[in-house]
């Protein structure tokens, strides 16, 4: 049974390969047979070449044949186009419109297939169309008038728009769909890609320029506030703009053309080149900081950028800078330059009005409790107000500078001020008659430097920080300083022009008319308080410190009167009658100031207690005891010398040269205890000397 398996195995292979020895047999026949009939059929093959030619002419005529209706109605659709785009239908015109470059393409496509050089064929097609390329550009301009006054024509017409943006979405398809065609066939329609929406955003991008551009309505010889009214009308345009952007615009448009985010870029970047172009102009002071609190404050204030309607769109904190801190730099420089000589400028100007108002025939004004004053320390400092002002609009560091910018120089203009105030002394001195008010103006010119430190105080106060004020103090102290000495000169001359009045009676003291029973200290009491009804009106600092210095001067000027030796008593009862009467006097000195310092707080005691010792010395009648009443007075006031006492003991007219000279002796080595109080006077008074002519007589 295995052999007989194997065998028909066998067998059945043998019957395989026998059948297929056949078929080969019959494929090798079979090639012989096709290869005699290919030898054959090649000049069959080159005789078809007419057929192949004809039917790629019937391609052509096919192609001719379809767009053949579009072809011969291209005038009339060129003109039913034209209507539609002046009627404003610009969808339908431009359906019609890609009909036309399709019928065109198609046949330009066919003629590039079938001959790609021949430029006579294409261009007589181009030719033919050509009308649809200028309806193509009056179509665009259409749509670029629309989208210039896109802001105006969402709110009035929002569909216009919309058609206007599905116009250049078909464009920018066409324009994806020819470029793939060229990728594939190296073909590509004149005239394409249109980029439409390119042109678009450009368009845009030009007319937010010009709209920012535009809202200069003037120049600053017509309108010295032109750039604030410039800044204000860009702040309300941009505003206003990008809200409707927001609210409105956005919604004409597709997602993808983020269209709200390139507006507000677009912005940003036309009042960023605006800004530069101001900030490169020659601006005055006062633009500087008009340009630099829009560009640093208000552009990101809730007025603008930060307004909360557009948020959360627009952060503020994302926003570059309108302009670089290298400009803003070179402005703040610009303007601390200018503000520097303007402020110099200004307080001159200031300074040469108030020495006009200082010749004037009137009485200065006083302020509500009647001191008098100038104008001179609120204009300065009104100045000065306003500036800081204006600096703190733009940050705290400029405002700090503009201060110390400020008090500089002040520092300065006090120093003239102080050199004014002494020439007008001066110039006065010259003709006592004029000017005809000076003793009111040289009050008011006392009184401006109490109003001055209070200003410089309170300006401090408002506008420095506290840790700032060390900085300040070696300023402040010598500006206070500055201040000190003009009221105390000013002080010193109003009471020069007292004592000059008061020369003549000065010199009848201790005379024998003085004895006789002049009435000179009662003339010198009654000009002295009719002067101080006019110090009345000096501010209490400087009113106090005058009073002490007119009774001290007083007091010194009648001891003077006393050393100067012009009377020598005779005997016992001139003595007396000199002594009570100086005594008298001195008590009616003492009255005088008492009155005049009431409420002040002044001692008026002291300085007359002088005259009284002095008194006591000459009415002593016992000579004997001359020594210790001497030695009194010297323990009193250390700083009498030996030729007051000479002086002294000559008045009294009863001791000879050796009880002067042992009484001198004495008294020099003998200790002195003065008051700590006591404020030396004696060391002013000089005793006249006896010179050769005088001997001689």
């Amino acid at each position: 049974a295995a052999i007989q398996s194997q065998l028909d195995g066998v067998r059945t292979g043998l019957s395989q390969l026998h059948n297929a020895l056949n078929d080969v047999k019959d494929i090798q026949q079979s090639l012989i047979d096709v290869n005699k009939d290919w030898r054959q059929s090649i000049n069959t093959i080159e005789n078809l070449k007419d057929v192949k030619d004809a039917v790629v002419q019937h391609s052509q005529l096919a192609a001719a044949v379809e767009n053949l209706k579009n072809i011969f109605s291209v005038p009339e659709i060129v003109r039913e186009t034209q209507d539609l785009i002046e009627r404003g239908e610009l969808l339908q015109a431009h359906r019609k419109l890609m009909d036309l470059e399709c019928s065109r393409d198609n046949l330009m496509y066919e003629q590039y297939r079938m001959d790609s050089k021949n430029t006579h064929d294409m261009n007589l097609i181009h030719t033919y169309f050509g009308d649809m390329q200028k309806l193509s550009e009056e179509l665009a301009k259409q749509l670029w008038m629309v989208v210039q006054r896109s802001l105006v024509t969402v709110r009035r017409d929002p569909t216009l728009l919309v058609s206007v943006v599905r116009v250049i979405e078909r464009e920018e398809k066409i324009d994806r769909r020819m470029l793939d065609r060229k990728k594939q066939t190296g073909f590509i329609p004149p005239g394409r890609p249109k980029k439409w929406k390119e042109k678009m955003f450009n368009i845009l991008e030009r007319t937010v320029s010009t709209r920012i551009e535009g809202t200069q309505a003037d120049t600053r010889e017509s309108d010295k506030m032109w750039l604030v009214r410039h800044l204000e009308i860009i702040r309300k345009y941009v505003l206003d703009d990008l809200l409707v952007a927001k609210t409105l615009l956005d919604q004409c448009f597709p997602p993808q053309y983020d269209i709200f985010n390139k507006l507000l870029n677009m912005y940003h970047q036309a009042l960023s080149t605006r800004m530069q172009e101001l900030a490169a102009e020659d601006l005055e002071a006062n633009e500087i900081v008009s340009l630099l609190t829009w560009v640093l404050n208000t552009y990101k204030s809730t007025e603008m950028m930060g307004n909360s309607e557009l948020s959360p769109e627009v952060d503020v904190n994302s926003l570059n800078p309108l302009i670089s801190q290298n400009v803003v730099d070179q402005l703040l420089s610009k303007y601390m330059s200018t503000l520097t000589s303007n402020i110099i400028g200004w307080l001159r100007k200031a300074l040469e009005t108030d020495k006009k108002d200082w010749i004037k025939e009137t009485e200065p004004e006083a302020d509500q409790d009647g001191y008098y004053q100038t104008t001179l320390p609120a204009i300065v400092f009104q100045m000065f107000e306003q500036n800081l002002q204006v600096a703190a609009q733009i940050n705290e560091d400029l405002k700090t500078k503009v201060l110390l910018l400020c008090l500089q120089q002040m520092n300065s203009f006090l120093t003239r001020y102080k050199d004014e105030a002494q020439l007008y002394k001066e110039e006065h001195l010259k003709n006592r008659q004029y000017p005809q008010c000076y003793v009111q103006y040289m009050i008011a010119v006392i009184n401006n430097c109490q109003t001055f430190k209070e200003s410089i105080i309170s300006l401090k106060r408002k506008y420095l920080k506290i840790e700032m004020e060390d900085t300040l103090s070696s300023s402040h102290a010598s500006m206070d300083a500055t201040l000190d000495i003009i009221a105390k000169e000013g002080c010193s001359s109003l009471l020069d022009e007292v004592f000059m009045d008061l020369e003549p009676h000065l010199n009848e003291l201790m005379t024998k008319k003085w004895l006789m029973g002049s009435n000179a200290v009662g003339t010198i009491c009654v000009t002295v308080e009719d002067y101080f009804n006019d110090f009345a009106r000096i501010k209490k600092p400087y009113k106090k410190t005058m009073t002490i210095e007119a009774h001290r001067r007083v007091v010194v000027e009648y001891i003077r009167a006393i050393m100067l030796k012009r009377i020598s008593f005779k005997n016992a009862e001139e003595r007396k009658e000199g002594a009570e009467r100086m005594i008298k006097e001195a008590e009616q000195f003492r009255f005088l100031f008492k009155k005049l310092a009431a409420g002040s707080g002044e001692d008026t005691e002291g300085l007359c207690d002088i005259i009284e010792a002095i008194a006591e010395v000459i009415k002593l009648t016992d000579p004997s005891l001359l020594y210790l009443e001497v030695s009194t007075l010297v323990s009193k006031y250390p700083d009498i010398r030996d030729d007051h006492i000479a002086a002294l003991l000559t008045v009294r007219g009863d001791a000879s040269r050796d009880m002067k000279q042992t009484i001198i002796e004495t008294l020099d080595q003998g200790p002195s205890q003065p008051n700590p109080n006591y404020v030396p006077i004696f060391k002013e008074i000089t005793v006249p000397t006896l010179t050769v002519p005088k001997l001689l007589k």
